[in-house]
């Protein structure tokens, strides 16, 4: 059977975006890194499912129409009369750079149930995609470990972005106990080097590689902004360096990155040798690099 589409996992967010420094604009974008994903993914022509619960209020309305305007399957969403949209607000610090601020959620216990997935989804695709957005919550962890094993029962690849915001964990620990639970879960894991050196414990990429070998991952990507990527497969490494593009937002760089990532897998399978990985590396450090130079993730 020719398994073909990504289905993703996620939390809808819109992102108000800081226009300035002082942080008294923004201006809206839905997003969320696995929306960001799951678009950047149908962008490409590769069929996208998304699985999400939403309000039938004019702001889910509104979010639920954007993503099937971008060609994102959603008829397997749920709508609910008493869901609200997530908010994040992204402010810019001395230096221009965005940076996350807070997270708000006016309905924190209302998310997609695992009685709510539909298990036909996963016969004929291919991928599935989750970030840890879904982690931190017990109903949205059990939906996740749900869909993971219907990933698993139908041989999909698993793809994981760790997506750390620890504003949304009860504790640093929790955050890093629970991540590392289902990072054993998946074939392709992709952190930001802040989020290596976090969940290892360490202080510098060296030390965090050496602790992420014993991981076993199959293939870890660790992006590094201005410094390229690296690649961890088979207990060796290999790095990108990054490119020289004028910045204006970096919020969705990683989520391009991702996507790039999970476009190769699905059109060209496991990478076969040093050369498939080393081109993959370099083409998702593009895209990622790319993203950075317009505002908004999409």
């Amino acid at each position: 059977m020719n398994k073909q589409g990504v289905v993703s996992f996620g939390e809808v967010i819109v992102d108000y975006i800081s226009n300035n420094k002082d942080n008294t604009s923004f201006k809206q974008f839905i997003g969320g890194a696995t929306v960001n994903v799951a678009v950047r993914l149908a962008r490409k022509g590769i069929s996208s499912t998304y699985l999400t619960k939403l309000g039938d209020d004019e702001d889910g309305v509104f979010v639920k129409e954007e993503l099937v305007n971008e060609a994102v399957n959603m008829n397997e969403c749920i709508m609910t009369t008493t869901k609200k949209v997530c908010k994040v607000l992204i402010h810019q610090n001395d230096n221009g750079d965005r940076i996350f601020h807070s997270y708000q959620n006016p309905t924190p216990d209302e998310w997609l149930l695992d009685s709510e997935i539909n298990s036909h989804i996963f016969i004929d695709t291919k991928v599935t995609y989750f970030g840890s957005g879904t982690l931190f919550h017990e109903k949205s962890r059990r939906t996740t470990e749900t869909i993971l094993e219907l990933a698993e029962n139908f041989h999909h690849i698993i793809a994981f972005d760790t997506n750390i915001r620890l504003k949304r964990w009860e504790s640093a620990e929790l955050c890093k106990k629970t991540i590392a639970a289902f990072i054993s879960r998946a074939h392709i894991v992709k952190m930001a080097e802040d989020e290596l050196l976090f969940l290892t414990n360490t202080n510098s990429v060296k030390e965090g590689l050496a602790v992420a070998v014993k991981w076993a991952i199959p293939y870890l990507f660790v992006t590094r902004g201005k410094e390229g990527a690296i690649a961890l497969h088979n207990q060796q490494y290999i790095s990108t360096e990054g490119l020289n593009v004028t910045v204006v937002d970096s919020t969705g760089a990683g989520d391009a990155f991702m996507a790039a990532v999970i476009e190769t897998f699905h059109d060209k399978g496991l990478p076969q040798s040093k050369t498939d990985l080393e081109e993959l590396l370099t083409y998702a450090n593009g895209v990622g690099a790319k993203a950075v130079t317009k505002m908004g993730a999409l």
